[in-house]
Parts: C-alpha cells; sequence; structure tokens
C-alpha cells in the first residue's frame, strides 16, 4: 500500500516533512478491523507532530486521526463490526479501561493513552488497522470527505464547547477559526440560536468566512470585542491569544483552550499574564486534552440531525506535504481533507 510517512521532526518551512512509501498493507489482530481508507482529515495536531511540539511519536509513523473507510477484514474476536461497513478513526486508538481515569469516563486522561497517528499508525495511507471497540459508525448523511473532519475537528470542538457552560442569549469568543472553529460556530447557531458569537484571527478571509457563518463580529486577536465574553474557545498555537481572551472576558468567565501545545513566546512580544488583569474576579482557565469514545459517538449523532456542513479542501494521499504546508500558513478556510490518489 502507499502511505505518508514522518521519519523524524522537521520545520515544514525548510523541507518536506512526509516521505511517500510503499508499505505493507497491516493485518488486523484479535479484536482489530482492517480498513480501507477512502478519506483522512488533516489537523493541526499533524503540524505540532511534524514540528515537535507533541509528545514524541514513534517514529517511523504515519500519521492522520480523522480517519472514514470501508472494513475491508476482521481480526479474531471481533463481534461488533462485519466487513463493508463504513466506519471512521478518531484521535483515541486505545484506553487501558481499568484504570481510575477510564472507569470513571476520563478516559482520555488514561497514562496508557494511545493516540492514532502518533503513537500507532494512521489514516495517511491506503490501509489502517483500528480496534474495534474504538471504531465509529458514519451516520449515512454525511459524505466520507464531509465526515472525516467530525471525527477530531468537530469532536474535540464540541467537548471544548461543553467545557464552556455557555447557554442561549450568552456571548462567546471563538480564538482562532480553523477547522474546528468553523465547525463549532455551526453548531452554536443551531443549539443556541440567540448566542451572539465573536470571531478573533488574524486572517481577514477567515473574518469575512466567519461572518458568513454567522459571527455577529469578526476582527483580529488583539481587538477588543464590543461587549465583554462569557466565555471563549482558544484553538491557536500560540500564546497571545490566551492573554487576550482573559482581558475580554466577563467576571466569572471562562476560556477554554484547545490546543495540545503552545508554540514558544514570541521574542518580540512580552506574554504576561497578571493575576489582578486576567484571573481575579473569578476567571478561569480549562484545557482540553484529547477526545474519548463518548465525545465523537455524541457529536456524529448532533451532527447529523443539525445538518452540519465543514467547508473541505481535498488533497491527493500523494499531495499531504501541500495539505500541511496550507495549513500552517493558512492558505485556505475550513477543513482539508485527503483521498486516495486512485
Amino acid at each position: 500500500m502507499k502511505a505518508m510517512v514522518i521519519k523524524k521532526t522537521v520545520d515544514i518551512s525548510k523541507q518536506k516533512p512526509l516521505a511517500f512509501v510503499d508499505m505493507p498493507v497491516p493485518e488486523p489482530e484479535q479484536g482489530q478491523v482492517l480498513i480501507k481508507v477512502s478519506a483522512c482529515g488533516v489537523c493541526r495536531t499533524d503540524l505540532d507532530e511534524i514540528e515537535g511540539r507533541t509528545p514524541p511519536p514513534r517514529y517511523p509513523v504515519i500519521p492522520g486521526h480523522q480517519v472514514v473507510g470501508r472494513i475491508t477484514d476482521c481480526g479474531k474476536n471481533v463481534r461488533k463490526f462485519k466487513k463493508g461497513e463504513r466506519v471512521g478513526v478518531g484521535w483515541i486508538f486505545s484506553s487501558c479501561g481499568v484504570c481510575e481515569y477510564c472507569i470513571s469516563g476520563k478516559e482520555n486522561l488514561c497514562d496508557s493513552f494511545l493516540a492514532t497517528g502518533r503513537d500507532v499508525n494512521g489514516g495517511y495511507a491506503e490501509y489502517m488497522v483500528a480496534r474495534e471497540d474504538f471504531v465509529f459508525r458514519i451516520p449515512d448523511c454525511f459524505s466520507d470527505i464531509d465526515a472525516a473532519p467530525l471525527l477530531c475537528a468537530g469532536s474535540i470542538g464540541w467537548r471544548s464547547l461543553r467545557f464552556t457552560g455557555i447557554e442561549n442569549h450568552k456571548i462567546i469568543g471563538l480564538y482562532g477559526f480553523g477547522a474546528s472553529g468553523h465547525i463549532v460556530i455551526q453548531i452554536i447557531r443551531c443549539l443556541y440560536p440567540d448566542t451572539r458569537i465573536f470571531v478573533f484571527t488574524r486572517s481577514e478571509k477567515e473574518q469575512k468566512f466567519a461572518c458568513e457563518l454567522g459571527a455577529s463580529w469578526a476582527g483580529r486577536i488583539t481587538d477588543r470585542p464590543p461587549v465583554f465574553l462569557d466565555a471563549a474557545i482558544d484553538t491557536t498555537p500560540a500564546w497571545l491569544p490566551v492573554v487576550f481572551a482573559l482581558e475580554s472576558l466577563k467576571k466569572g468567565g471562562r476560556l477554554v483552550i484547545n490546543a495540545i501545545r503552545k508554540e514558544p513566546y514570541d521574542r518580540d512580544i512580552l506574554v504576561h499574564i497578571q493575576y489582578e488583569k486576567h484571573l481575579w474576579l473569578e476567571k478561569e482557565i480549562k484545557s482540553v486534552a484529547n477526545v474519548t469514545r463518548g465525545d465523537i459517538t455524541e457529536f456524529l449523532q448532533i451532527a447529523s440531525k443539525i445538518s452540519i456542513k465543514p467547508e473541505i479542501t481535498t488533497y491527493l494521499l500523494s499531495q499531504a506535504n501541500t495539505a500541511i504546508l496550507d495549513l500552517k500558513v493558512g492558505k485556505k478556510t475550513g477543513a482539508k481533507v485527503l483521498v486516495p490518489d486512485h
């Protein structure tokens, strides 16, 4: 099979990070299914893996954790699925199932958590294997391409939105407006129709896109919103939005940070969180780490009921390096999805 592989940490502005290689088709072990990949979303976490901002991947590794395809083979003792079924795989490849986090519904925090496309091979390939207990049926209303971003950008966005505690008639800010942000705004518009949404992004193209999707206002990261925010979600890789989001929160407001890592401070920008200015008066910061199976299952059901429609640019599998670079520089709005070369 053909696959795109990360062999080492690289600066993608200086060299192509992914090698297009031939590999044997993996064989499903006990409890696993073999999936022929029809679509795989490109996530900022893939970029973080390549540039060294995540826990170290298992090099060489096939990235990709927003995978949609059909089961072509089943290992021993697979009972939930059969050949031909259309399924998806997300960031959570597996967890131990017996630790205090797993038994309390927080498997995303399990010490034995394995991430698809980082700790095990993922979906930037023609085939991949996955454990049947961590595979999801895809609602019929979504095409393969439309479903792919829902498995991470949508699901982690849903987890982040829940963590804000937002209610109808409130005001929420979205800092950054990539794949996750453009799905989250659609969720808010449907579930909380009287909530005002303010979007903060450095890209004028994304500001315009946000308003087309229903934002009440859009501006730059450093702009002050028209009124204070009840809650905010930050999906950017930078530190600066954290400071400006905290300054824009109401008393008792909450900032949810949806990012696996933050890039180092920009030497030209002094970023200081001051207690009395940014956190006093019962403001909160909450981070989001990974997703649970429940997040993905719940979000796929919600997305199918409210007709989420991702904005997608497709690339051939062999063009994954271009897709990653476009993601880094913000060349395209919405989500990016890889499809097979043939």
